[in-house]
């Protein structure tokens, strides 16, 4: 139960945002409302971004229970769905300064790929970034984050609900770098 009028709010006005459509070769057909483009089952876009600290430890955040989609489950990327107006790398430096308050930073992008789940259709473009400074997180959006190691990040997700999408994009991302974890997720 959601029982702060600010997430609810949050929640209304993230619905009624104007989401890039697309088809299933991402290419874009126009803008539907967040919550037509969920209930209809249709393809919108996606970014992830995976937040470093110098270290390597990955931010990992827990997100309201007011989400429509993993509310309540921790999150291994900031990131979000694209706006009609947006560009996959305009829609990342704005979902991670919303989300974690960071901004300025370099984002490297590493992967497009698709990833379908229950009321959850996407064509998703990973990125990552290195922050060590201090986290500003959306209190409509993030409940808590915390910076862990990788091999941290393997034992939770099989003792807490991570979000899937972000997991498919982690699981690439380590892939393409020859990570062993990657082949525990």
């Amino acid at each position: 139960m959601v029982d702060n009028a600010r997430e609810v709010a949050h929640r209304a006005a993230s619905d009624a945002e104007q989401i890039a459509w697309v088809d299933e070769q991402d290419n874009l057909l126009g803008a539907l409302v967040r919550s037509d483009l969920r209930e209809r089952g249709l393809i919108g876009r996606g970014t992830y971004i995976m937040l470093f600290n110098s270290a390597g430890e990955l931010c990992v955040h827990r997100r309201t229970l007011s989400k429509a989609i993993y509310p309540g489950y921790w999150d291994v990327a900031a990131g979000g769905m694209v706006l009609a107006t947006e560009t996959y790398a305009e829609s990342a430096a704005r979902e991670l300064e919303e989300e974690l308050g960071v901004s300025g930073v370099e984002l490297t992008a590493h992967d497009h790929f698709f990833f379908e789940d229950t009321g959850n259709r996407l064509w998703c473009s990973a990125f990552s970034a290195v922050w060590d400074g201090p986290l500003t997180l959306q209190p409509e959006e993030v409940l808590e984050a915390r910076f862990i190691p990788i091999d941290q990040v393997m034992l939770e997700i099989g003792q807490k609900p991570y979000c899937p999408d972000s997991l498919a994009a982690l699981k690439r991302y380590l892939r393409a770098r020859g990570t062993d974890v990657a082949k525990q997720l």
